[in-house]
Formats: C-alpha cells, sequence, structure tokens
C-alpha cells in the first residue's frame, strides 16, 4: 500500500477501534468523518491495480479499481456515512465499531481482485453483520443471528471450496468472468456462495429472518452490503448466466408474494430487498449492457432508497417499540416528517417518475423486452405493481393512517430525520437527473427513461394499483401471525422431526448398551479379576518382602548410630583399610 493508494475500507476498519477511546462530541464527530474520509477516498480513485502482494506464489489484488467498483464503492462509503448520522444518538460503541467495520468489508469485497481476498471479507460482513444483530441483546435476536451464521458459514465453505478447485484448474486465485468454466464444480460453489449471499430462494430464508430483529440503526446497514456486495460478485464474474433470468424473475414475485402475508412491518420491507435483488439478478442473467447497467443502476438506488424506508421504519420502533402493523395507526398526526420522508422511498421503490427507481429499474425491465423476453417482462412489471400496493400503499397506511390507536409518539432524534432526508435527497435527485448515475456506470448509456409512453404506462399501473387497494381494503387488513418459508425446513421442520429422531437414538442407545453389558461382563470383568488375583498375589508379596528387608536394615543401621565419636572414627578407618585390601586384591 503506497500513498498513492490508501484502501478506503481500511480507513473505516482501523478507524472503528478508535471510538471506544473518543468521548462527546468528538466521538460523534469521527464517526461522521470516517465513512466522509472513505466517500472521498472513493471519489479520487482513478482506474488502476492497486496494493498487490504475492503471497504463497499467488498474487492477491486489494485494489481492482475499474468503473463497476467504483461505482458500488461510491454508494457503499455514502450509505456508510448516512448510516452513521442516522446512529449519531445510540450510546453503544459496539454497535459503532461493527457498523463502520462491515463497511469496510463492504468495500475490501469491492475492490478485492482474487478469491482469497474476497472471501476474507466476505466471511468479515457475515460476522459483522451477525453482531448487528445480536446487539439487539433479546432473545430472538439471538436466535435469529445464530441461524445467520450458519447459513451464511455454508456459503463461505462454498466459496473457499470452489476457490480452491478453480485454482487447481487454473493455477490462478484471480476473480474474474467465470463463463469460460460453466458447468464445472468450481463454478457451481462459487455461483451457489453468491446466491446464497444475494438471497436467491430457497436460499435467502436467512434475511427476513434476521434483518428485522437487529438493531433499529443496523438493520440500515444490513440492507446495503450482503445483498448488493453478492449483486457485484455476479455482475464480474456470471454475467449472461441464463439460469439467472428465471431465478431473478422467480425472486422478484417470490418476494412480494411473501409481503402479502406480512404484519411485521420490518419483515414486509426485508421480503421486498428479495423482490428488488430480483431485478438485478435478472438483469445479469440477461447479460447485455443495457441489463448490467440495470443491475448496477438499481442496486445503487436500492441500496438508498431501502435505507429510507428502513430508516422510516426504524424511527417508528424507535418512538413508539412496536413492529406490527396491526398494533399501529394514526401516528400521522404526530410523525408527519417521517412519514413524508417515508414516502419517498416508497414512491422511489414502486419506480415512481421523478424518483431513483424509476430510472434504473426500467432499464432491466426494458432489457428483457429487447432481448424478446416477453414473459420476464410481464413477470417484472407485475412485480413492480405488488411493490407498490405493500410499500407504497399498506404498509404507510396501516402503520400512519388507520385505526388511532392513541399512539402519541413524536418525531425520532434529530440526527434520525437528517439521515433521512439525506437520503430521500439522493432518491429525487437521480429520478430528476438521472445523467448523474448514468455516467458512472460500467458501460456507455444509451437509454431515455423519460419517454412519454413510458411515464403514461408507469403511472396508469401505479393508479390502477391504487385503485385495487381502496376497493380491497377491508381484505387487507395485516393479521398478527408470522410466515415461514423455506426456514421452515430449520425451524418447524427440524422440531416436528424431533421425535423420529429421538426414537431412533433411543434404540440405538439400547444397542449400545447391550453391547456394552456383554463386552464388560464376559471380557472386562473377567480380565479384571485376574488382575486382582495377581496384585493379591504377586505384587502385594513383593511390596511386603521388600517392606521387611528395608525394616531390617534399617534397624542393623540404628545399632550402628551410638553417638560415640571415637566409634565412628574406628568404624571409618576400617572401611579405609578394606578399600585398600579390595584394590591390592584385585591386582
Amino acid at each position: 500500500m503506497t500513498l498513492e493508494w490508501v484502501h478506503p475500507g481500511l480507513v473505516l476498519i482501523l478507524g472503528a477501534w478508535a471510538l471506544p477511546f473518543l468521548k462527546g462530541s468528538t466521538k460523534r464527530i469521527a464517526m461522521v468523518l470516517l465513512p466522509a474520509s472513505a466517500l472521498l477516498l472513493c471519489l479520487r480513485l482513478e482506474a488502476g491495480t492497486y496494493g498487490a502482494v504475492h503471497f504463497m506464489g499467488q498474487e492477491l489484488v486489494f485494489g481492482r479499481v475499474d468503473r463497476l467498483s467504483l461505482v458500488f464503492s461510491y454508494v457503499f462509503a455514502l450509505l456508510t456515512l448516512v448510516g452513521m448520522i442516522y446512529a449519531l444518538h445510540v450510546d453503544d460503541d459496539a454497535q459503532h465499531m461493527v457498523a463502520l467495520t462491515y463497511g469496510g468489508a463492504a468495500l475490501g469485497a469491492t475492490f478485492a481482485g482474487d478469491f482469497l481476498s474476497l472471501f476474507v471479507f466476505s466471511e468479515l460482513m457475515a460476522v459483522a453483520a451477525v453482531l448487528l444483530v445480536w446487539l439487539r441483546r433479546t432473545p430472538a435476536a439471538v436466535s435469529a443471528g445464530f441461524r445467520y451464521l450458519l447459513l451464511h458459514m455454508f456459503g463461505g465453505l462454498c466459496l473457499l471450496g470452489g476457490a480452491v478447485l478453480y485454482w487447481s484448474q487454473t493455477g490462478s486465485l484471480a476473480f474474474g468472468d467465470m463463463s469460460a468454466y460453466a458447468g464445472s464444480a468450481a463454478f457451481n460453489l462459487i455461483l451457489m456462495a453468491f446466491l446464497l449471499n444475494a438471497a436467491v430462494p430457497p436460499l435467502g430464508a436467512w434475511l427476513p429472518d434476521a434483518y428485522p430483529e437487529a438493531t433499529a440503526t443496523g438493520a440500515v446497514f444490513l440492507t446495503a452490503f450482503t445483498t448488493k456486495s453478492a449483486v457485484y460478485a455476479l455482475i464480474r464474474g456470471f454475467a449472461g448466466t441464463e439460469m439467472l433470468i428465471w431465478w431473478g424473475a422467480a425472486m422478484a414475485v417470490y418476494g412480494v408474494v411473501y409481503a402479502v402475508l406480512e404484519n411485521d412491518a420490518r419483515r414486509l420491507l426485508a421480503y421486498h430487498i428479495i423482490s428488488q435483488v430480483g431485478y438485478m439478478v435478472c438483469g445479469v442473467g440477461i447479460g447485455t449492457e443495457l441489463a448490467l447497467n440495470g443491475a448496477t443502476a438499481h442496486a445503487f438506488s436500492h441500496i438508498l432508497y431501502k435505507a429510507l424506508l428502513f430508516m422510516g421504519a426504524g424511527a417508528v420502533l424507535q418512538m413508539t417499540g412496536l413492529r406490527k402493523l396491526s398494533d399501529m395507526g394514526g401516528l400521522y398526526k404526530t410523525m408527519p416528517l417521517t412519514l413524508a420522508l417515508y414516502m419517498v422511498g416508497a414512491f422511489a421503490i414502486s419506480a415512481a417518475p421523478l424518483f431513483s427507481g424509476f430510472v434504473s429499474k426500467s432499464m432491466v425491465v426494458s432489457s428483457a423486452a429487447e432481448t424478446d423476453r416477453a414473459g420476464i417482462f410481464l413477470v417484472l412489471t407485475l412485480a413492480s405493481s405488488g411493490t407498490f400496493l405493500h410499500t407504497g400503499l399498506k404498509l404507510p397506511y396501516y402503520m400512519f393512517f388507520g385505526k388511532d390507536r392513541g399512539l402519541r409518539a413524536q418525531e425520532p432524534p434529530v440526527n434520525m430525520l437528517v439521515a433521512m432526508g439525506l437520503a430521500a435527497a439522493a432518491c429525487i435527485l437521480i429520478g430528476v437527473f438521472p445523467a448523474l448515475l448514468y455516467s458512472q456506470l460500467p458501460y456507455l448509456v444509451d437509454y431515455a427513461p423519460y419517454t412519454t409512453r413510458h411515464v403514461f404506462d408507469t403511472l396508469g399501473l401505479l393508479g390502477f394499483t391504487a385503485l385495487g387497494f381502496f376497493m380491497l381494503l377491508s381484505h387487507l387488513d395485516p393479521e398478527s401471525s408470522v410466515s415461514l418459508d423455506t426456514d421452515w425446513f430449520y425451524r418447524r421442520g427440524l422440531s416436528a422431526a424431533l421425535p423420529v429422531v429421538n426414537r431412533g437414538l433411543a434404540r440405538l442407545e439400547g444397542f449400545v448398551g447391550q453391547i456394552y453389558d456383554v463386552v464388560m461382563q464376559r471380557y472386562v470383568l473377567r480380565v479384571a479379576a485376574r488382575l486382582r488375583h495377581l496384585d493379591a498375589r504377586v505384587i502385594d508379596a513383593a511390596a511386603v518382602g521388600i517392606g521387611g528387608l528395608t525394616q531390617t536394615v534399617s534397624w542393623g543401621l540404628r545399632a550402628m548410630v551410638t553417638g560415640n565419636a571415637q566409634y565412628y572414627g574406628l568404624i571409618m578407618a576400617a572401611g579405609v583399610l578394606a578399600a585398600l585390601a579390595l584394590a591390592v586384591f584385585l591386582q
């Protein structure tokens, strides 16, 4: 690492360890300056290869800087800055240290040019993420954190195993386009690791399981780094993989369908992360320049508007202690600013004109149309309608309007509103001036989002969705329940299997017990009896004989001890004479 290359992620990771030694306003200034410095470092970077080191015959690259890694680094650093502002009121050094480490690890994975450094930073992200869940310090958070950790340990092993197989085939650990190795074990293992991190069903139940259990501020960071780092890796290594098209389209619908069933506000938003990441995965699978630009742009937009949505839900959680929509209502009277800022994120995720989602999501949808994939185009369009139905209508209606339950919560602390304001401003700025984002994308952009047809089609879709919502409002009341998806297998599924397992273990224990009884009675106890006989007859007799001999000698020596010095001298002289006589005799 030289003066020309200072790793932005390292600034966050090392800086995090200084926070516990700072107090008061100095600490809060540092919490803002660290991510701001990382963002400035990212903005100053120029394309090239930095931080290359040789290790065990391999070149490890910690600074692969190109247009793709730069655009992801910008939004990762920006989100870390916004998230730390949102968390300024929290008096918990552990949360701040872990959040900064999480952001630094995400930047490390983004700039990694080889599988080994990518693996290290990915595992650091996993550890930081699970700590953000555990730091809520509730039994539910601890349980969800352990499930998160176990699944991501499996993903890490897949990545490591695939990297080892790739190295055995190529002799290199460089991470790049993997299409030449499609179908190989290395390709499949590495792809599985990234699909797990991207929360692709059936590997994605960890996300709605863990994210709602995190701290109010920690969940903001969780929405950004793990899944979007996986999207970055998929763009880098697996562009054009056909199966990702259908998997991504299925994700877009899957998240929307499960959001219908949700009563927990943050769990509903978590399912929409899966849905929105589905657009990105689908774009990676289509693999054209427009599709890859769309996946990249939508990842950028999604990080900002999803953080804004979680900040809005987190503000309500902070001020009321409530998560379930069935317990809320009437908050618009006392939290109007929170409502207004939340709705910016809701319009952005719904791809409404003048908001960021409109200029990014439409690139992926348009790429499906340009490649004559009418079915994919239809699925993605319908999923967008479902997103507005739940995130833009259902959640804000039941949280802020609906039945007034007498809640009189006030607006959250100023720093939380400021952070939400920054994220909302970014959503609007990108939506109004899309060229700001398009100019940073990996490929030259030849796409115009604001066509008359596109605007009117979108407004019509959103309008009919809103009409349907209010017509069916009485049937959409949230129910106080928890829906399980593929995590059923390791929650209720394993619990249901326990009686069968216990019966099998009981039978095994009985069989082992019978073997133990036979071996003990026929062999071990018989040998023990013979050894006891040997001990009594031989060893004990020898010990008694040696004891008697020792006692006889001691009595003889005692008789010689008289206390007379002349007697002792005579004995010594006799001994010397005997020794001389023996020496002469031996000659």
